[in-house]
């Protein structure tokens, strides 16, 4: 396994398996890992807000006895006085032991990576990736569905602008019998580079429509997102498109008994709280797996993923 995680690609199909493998021995007993990376620091740099992601990573850190250090927004650090990412990274870098980075504008961990000492993982970089979001729905998709392979996924919203949706696409591309059902309005279409350079590439099935109540019954995962106004220039488009998919009670009774709700957070309006409650909800419990995969990753960065026999 390489020491830094930028996309999904830098992860071989064997090292996803090892960190779900060593995420579901954490959440088996969590108090066997609380001591591992004592005297660890991690350093979170997050130069666009986030709730989750940051939390979680903290959570994690924090779960396995080490400690977090960082900033939540540009304008809380040197970025504010015109620093650039790259001295950032090489000074933060030289007070911790992992460092964890979100970024609105595309490539920039891949551009702090080439100055940085320490491992690092690319926490979200604008529209681009999101390995670590795409970590927890592949954990989250083998726990509840069994499997990773020959599953009809169906991607819903803004998948012009969806780095969770972009990434995710990508890593369920390398798993044998997946096809995608890519539902969005014109102008939120999947970009072409992954349509051309991906699945034409590699001759994986899929399919563009605009109406989900036409695919729900096909479908074994429903991956809904929200309609990203930190992405759009015009509010009026804006405006015109958040609230033009809403899965709700009905469009649930159209599904499969077996087929699960992935989002990756926050949601606003796309996803009514009637559903909540519904057992194929899945993503609150996607979000409480992203605390222990990246337990896993942080462990598995250290070098110290041996640390504790498995279950």
């Amino acid at each position: 396994m390489k020491n830094y995680l930028l996309t999904p690609n830098d992860l071989s199909l064997e090292d996803i398996d090892n960190l779900i493998d060593l995420a579901n021995d954490i959440i088996k007993d969590r108090s066997r890992y609380e001591d591992v990376c004592r005297h660890k620091i991690l350093g979170t740099l997050f130069f666009e807000p986030s709730t989750r992601t940051r939390l979680s990573f903290e959570s994690a850190m924090l779960s396995l006895g080490g400690s977090v250090l960082g900033f939540s927004e540009a304008a809380s650090s040197s970025a504010a006085k015109g620093e650039t990412v790259m001295d950032t990274v090489r000074v933060v870098g030289s007070y911790c032991d992992v460092i964890a980075m979100r970024h609105p504008k595309e490539g920039a961990p891949l551009a702090a990576l080439r100055h940085c000492d320490v491992p690092l993982i690319n926490a979200g970089d604008g529209g681009h990736n999101h390995p670590t979001q795409t970590l927890t729905d592949l954990v989250t998709i083998a726990r509840e569905k069994g499997r990773l392979d020959h599953l009809t996924i169906g991607f819903v919203g803004d998948l012009k602008f969806g780095r969770t949706v972009h990434s995710l696409v990508e890593a369920m591309s390398r798993y044998e019998g997946n096809r995608f059902i890519f539902v969005s309005p014109e102008e939120l279409r999947i970009p072409a580079y992954l349509k051309e350079d991906l699945l034409d590439a590699k001759n994986i099935a899929y399919t563009e429509v605009e109406r989900m109540e036409d695919v729900m019954g096909d479908l074994d995962l429903c991956y809904m997102t929200r309609v990203q106004r930190e992405r759009f220039f015009n509010e009026q488009d804006y405006i015109r498109l958040k609230d033009f998919y809403v899965l709700d009670k009905r469009k649930m009774e159209l599904a499969k008994d077996y087929m699960i709700v992935l989002h990756p957070l926050p949601r606003v309006n796309e996803i009514q709280p009637e559903v909540d409650d519904d057992p194929r909800a899945a993503y609150f419990r996607q979000a409480a797996n992203g605390r222990f995969i990246r337990m896993a990753l942080i462990l598995s960065l250290l070098g110290l993923d041996q640390e504790v026999e498995r279950l």
